[in-house]
């Protein structure tokens, strides 16, 4: 037993090293474990981190879009949930003749605006829209340029003047239109259209060429701005002032009330010194021709009538005319939209005469000295023939004859001594070649010519024959209506200048407030001249002209119950040889002459001076002075009628 007792007590040691291997092992895996336990606690830290790094980041996108990229729109989609502050545009002034006739006006017309954002399809909406009330091609195109320039929540113009049968057609089916609206606006009209629409100019939608010159903080509210014309030339005092006005609106953009208003000021109000009937009549005696007509009160330079055939509506510009509709307009050979009467430049003709006869005085060269006219002139040492307009001559010629039956070969000799120097200078102080300065805008210089002149441009001498060209209006020497106009007022003035001006007042739409111009006396030297008594010589051959057996213009001076100082002239288009002649009847119409007149009365004491030009007329005589000889006549009727008026006013008290 004892030996059993042993061998059992001795068991125990003997199994004793594998329970501490297998405790030992125990004891290594349960670090393992909780390694495990903290890479997974801390995997699952870095994904939550990611999440909200990515959160924050989405977060600080979204606050940037909002209050950075997309601010102006989330604020005017915040303000229309509930405040919105919107510009009251102006009333434009309005535009009047010196007789109080309405020549621009604003009426009430209503337009279609679309705020695109809020439209589900464009392209369907405007098929229906055309099916409704029908749009131009033009104006679906205009749309969608405009949708290329403008953010989605902005309001964008469809279709301007509905007529009465669109709007009533177009309200009862607004409802089928969200985001298309019919409103009401003032709309720029032009009653007069073709008779003013190259002085007045018209308004139109301001474009990307316009904001860049425009104060932007004078047009909120605003979509158009003047082009040409009066228009532009007094833009700032016809705009006004733009108000505004702070609302409260519901969620479906109804104004609940006003909150605040700063009303918006009207433009002031123009009176013109153009007379329309004047206008009108200046008008109908040109016809179909091309040319212009410009008339003047000499002693103030009120421009009486300015008128530019062809014409064109101008109410076709307001809205914006369509690319289609202006690019047929600029392709008419007879160019509509060219103002002849401030930019059209043309050879005088014999219409410098009377002024080259001062520059005659002036040189010491006696006026009773005869000069033989056979029809022709040379130069010396030259065996060119400069010809008169009369082939057979007109015999001997002093100045008074020359300027009365219009002989070119006594005006080659004046010219051939004068030179071109002295014929430059009295030219240019009767203003031609230089800017009159009336108020409209980019008015051209014309051109007097000068050996100087010919060398910088040309890179060609001045020849002796040119003298002869320029003595008679030919040449180089070029003017415009207006400049021609202007002379004969300081011809009709006795040598005082006057600065053409269009504007008679202006008017504060809210005071009532008549604001005048400065009168519009020439500035610099010829402010400083006084009157030129030579001159009365030269009126007298002018008056002859008209009223003489033999004047040139004797046909238009008939009859007239008021005496009349003019000079007839034609301009060749073509040049001729010396030995060459032509028949007009055969030559295309465009190398015909063009006639020209300039006339003022009465003699003593001027009220009128007026310059007519018609392209390719022919006979200054025969086409272009029966043209001033109506104008004049309303003229005078006019004056007449009133004073006839004035007087019973007075008997009837």
């Amino acid at each position: 037993m004892a030996t059993g007792l042993h061998g059992a007590s001795a068991q125990p040691p003997s199994r004793q090293p594998e329970s501490l291997i297998g405790k030992a092992m125990a004891a290594n895996d349960l670090p393992t474990g909780r390694t495990l336990v903290a890479d997974t606690v801390r995997r699952r830290l870095r994904i939550a981190a990611a999440l909200a790094l990515a959160l924050t980041l989405a977060l600080v996108w979204r606050f940037y879009v909002l209050q950075v990229s997309q601010y102006e729109r989330y604020q005017t989609l915040s303000l229309d949930n509930h405040i919105r502050i919107q510009a009251l545009p102006p009333v434009r002034g309005l535009v009047l003749d010196r007789n109080g006739v309405v020549l621009a006006q604003n009426t009430a017309v209503h337009i279609l605006q679309v705020v695109p954002e809020k439209v589900d399809d464009l392209d369907t909406m405007l098929q229906e829209v055309d099916a409704l009330v029908g749009l131009t091609p033009g104006e679906a195109s205009a749309f969608r340029k405009r949708l290329k320039k403008h953010p989605a929540f902005e309001k964008i113009l469809l279709k301007a003047k509905l007529d009465d049968v669109q709007t009533a057609t177009f309200a009862v089916n607004e409802f089928r239109f969200p985001g298309v609206t019919l409103e009401a606006v003032l709309h720029r009209d032009y009653p007069e259209g073709i008779l003013t629409a190259h002085v007045l100019g018209y308004v139109g939608r301001i474009s990307e060429r316009d904001q860049a010159r425009l104060d932007a903080s004078s047009y909120q509210g605003v979509h158009s701005t003047g082009k040409i014309g009066i228009e532009k030339q007094y833009e700032g005092a016809l705009l006004g002032r733009s108000g505004f006005e702070q609302v409260e609106i519901d969620a479906h953009g109804r104004t609940l009330r006003t909150i605040s208003r700063n009303s918006a000021v009207p433009g002031h109000s123009l009176s013109l010194t153009l007379d329309i009937d004047l206008q009108r009549v200046a008008r109908e005696a040109l016809g179909n021709r091309r040319g212009a007509v410009v008339a003047m009160d000499p002693a103030s330079g009120e421009v009486l009538t300015m008128v530019s055939s062809p014409s064109f509506d101008p109410n076709l510009f307001v809205d914006g005319i369509d690319q289609n509709s202006y690019d047929a307009l600029r392709a008419l050979d007879d160019r509509p939209l060219f103002n002849r009467a401030l930019y059209g430049r043309y050879a005088p003709g014999s219409t410098i005469k009377p002024v080259i006869a001062r520059a005659v005085i002036d040189a010491g060269i006696n006026p009773q000295e005869r000069v033989y006219c056979p029809g022709w002139f040379t130069l010396p040492d030259s065996s060119r023939r400069y010809r008169c307009w009369r082939k057979t001559g007109h015999g001997f010629m002093n100045l008074h004859g020359a300027i009365e039956e219009s002989c070119d070969v006594y005006f080659y000799e004046m010219g051939s001594r004068l030179g071109i120097d002295v014929m430059a200078k009295v030219l240019s102080g009767f203003g031609l070649g230089r800017i009159t300065g009336v108020d409209l805008p980019q008015e051209p210089a014309g051109l007097v010519p000068t050996p100087e002149w010919k060398r910088a441009s040309r890179n060609e001498s001045w020849y002796p024959g040119e003298d002869l060209i320029t003595v008679i209006g030919q040449g180089f020497l070029m003017v415009t209506p207006m400049q021609l106009a202007r002379m004969t007022a300081t011809l009709a003035n006795r040598g005082i200048p006057v600065r053409p001006r269009i504007l008679l007042s202006e008017e504060d739409s809210l005071s009532g407030e008549k604001i005048s111009p400065p009168q519009a006396q020439a500035s610099g030297q010829e402010a400083d001249r006084v009157v030129d008594t030579e001159l009365d010589q030269i009126i007298r051959a002018m008056a002859a002209v008209m009223h003489s057996p033999r004047g040139t213009g004797r046909a238009s001076g008939r009859r007239s119950p008021y005496p009349i100082a003019g000079k007839t002239g034609t301009a060749q288009v073509i040049a001729i040889g010396q030995d060459e002649g032509y028949d007009e009847s055969v030559l295309p119409e465009k190398f015909h002459d063009h006639a020209l007149f300039i006339a003022f009365a009465p003699v003593e004491k001027p009220q009128i001076a007026i310059a007519v030009v018609v392209e390719n007329g022919g006979s200054g005589a025969k086409v272009a002075a029966p043209i001033a000889r109506k104008v004049m006549d309303r003229f005078f009727l006019k004056r007449l009628q009133r004073a006839a008026l004035a007087e019973k006013s007075d008997v009837f008290g």
